[in-house]
């Protein structure tokens, strides 16, 4: 995916629009491989449902308000939680783990925060390391030559997506760099919950608004991200 981080404003249409880009974008373009992470275990039994109800509750104060979560939706097992993560990765270190859809921050002693991901489907996958090159809050969306030239119907978007719900990337996004070049691979944030702990985007990985929004404000640029084998 190709993405650009200007804030210019959303037309009236963009929301229709966002339809056709959002099921575009969860169609098509490169992705992100997994592996499951050895010696992670849970502690207690995680969120209760009025405790999930609010930490996923709505963001009314955001440039675009933020509808609250339908947490029905998901998997109790991919609501944010703190677990026991026995690898060795310094604190801070982001963790991409698309076998199991989880996303991790290595908090230290032993300990990482977890979040409920959707990784790229099946043919979009890959694995290695890389780091946060920049970070976006509502960035536009421009889909790569590669993803216009397989759906023609983005080509529309080709000079890019206005922000606003309706654009594929949400409300924060961080961009994942190798070697000073971006790799067209993101985190970014999504308000469908259906997508949670499914393979779905072209290589990207969303997590919920209100998680990302967590994982955001804790990672700077430059923060080590470790994607894991399929």
């Amino acid at each position: 995916m190709d993405h650009e981080n200007t804030t210019t404003g959303e037309p009236e249409s963009a929301a229709r629009a966002g339809l056709i880009g959002r099921r575009t974008f969860l169609a098509g373009s490169l992705g992100l491989g997994a592996l499951a992470l050895a010696g992670c275990s849970s502690l207690g039994p995680g969120m209760s449902m009025a405790e999930a109800e609010r930490v996923y509750g709505p963001l009314p104060d955001e440039r675009f308000p933020v509808p609250a979560v339908n947490v029905s939706k998901i998997n109790p097992k991919y609501l944010r939680r703190t677990v026991r993560y026995d690898r060795q990765e310094v604190a801070g270190t982001i963790v991409v783990d698309p076998r199991n859809y989880y996303v991790y921050r290595i908090e230290g002693d032993g300990y990482a925060t977890r979040y409920g991901a959707n990784v790229g489907r099946a043919g979009f996958l890959w694995s290695g390391d890389a780091y946060i090159g920049r970070k976006a809050e509502w960035p536009v969306w421009t889909p790569p030559r590669e993803m216009i030239q397989r759906q023609p119907e983005v080509a529309k978007y080709a000079g890019g997506m206005a922000p606003g719900l309706g654009n594929p990337l949400g409300a924060r996004t961080l961009y994942l760099y190798q070697n000073g070049a971006y790799t067209l691979y993101t985190i970014y944030s999504t308000i469908q919950p259906e997508t949670i702990g499914k393979g779905v985007s072209s290589g990207c990985v969303g997590l919920l608004t209100q998680d990302m929004m967590d994982l955001y404000a804790k990672t700077p640029v430059d923060t080590k991200v470790v994607v894991l084998k399929a």
